[in-house]
């Protein structure tokens, strides 16, 4: 399953990190509500599943979400991180999502 964010195609989404690589990647906090996805935040890592796990942002995701969270990945192994940043404020300056610096 992949869902479009932008211009780029992402796994998921995934109502749970369980299937989530420890990879590095872009990933995109959703909210799932009323049939639609809604993006609440953006972020890239290099180890995707241990940075959405321990995300200091969590509470913000919650308090934002007023549906379900899911969680959907863009794994870049061939990026370097400046790379995935230019995704991540890519995404960011397109959607405003409520979590995270803009």
């Amino acid at each position: 399953m992949t869902i479009t964010i932008g211009n780029y195609t992402f796994n998921g989404p995934y109502p749970s990190i369980g299937p989530i690589g420890d990879r590095s990647g872009v990933y995109a906090i959703l909210c799932y509500r009323e049939t639609k996805y809604y993006i609440i935040d953006v972020g890239e890592t290099a180890t995707v599943r241990s940075r959405i796990n321990t995300h200091e942002r969590e509470g913000c995701w919650r308090r934002e979400c007023q549906g379900t969270l899911n969680y959907a990945v863009r794994y870049t192994p061939n990026l370097k991180q400046a790379e995935r940043m230019k995704i991540e404020q890519e995404i960011r300056t397109q959607f405003n999502p409520p979590c995270g610096k803009r």
